[in-house]
């Protein structure tokens, strides 16, 4: 997948998974390595201004929370 076919999340995760995949090939060129890296940090931001622009329902902001709160009941017990 090529980054121009990148139009959602799920195309930017799954793309920045084929370059770590591609990267840790002890095939791949340090070049190479350079210029997926440089693809990385283009998608990285288009996915931080997705999440940044991505507004929650009422009921979605509601459910969040909740799991939040539920995760943090669950981080004190543990300690």
């Amino acid at each position: 997948m090529a980054e121009s076919t990148v139009h959602t999340f799920d195309d930017i995760t799954e793309r920045l998974d084929e370059i770590v995949a591609t990267v840790r090939s002890k095939d791949t060129s340090l070049e190479r390595s350079l210029d997926l890296f440089d693809e990385a940090i283009k998608l990285g931001s288009k996915a931080v201004d997705m999440v940044d622009s991505f507004d929650l329902s009422p009921r979605e902001a509601e459910q969040l929370d909740q799991a939040e709160a539920e995760a943090a009941a669950t981080a004190s017990a543990a300690e």
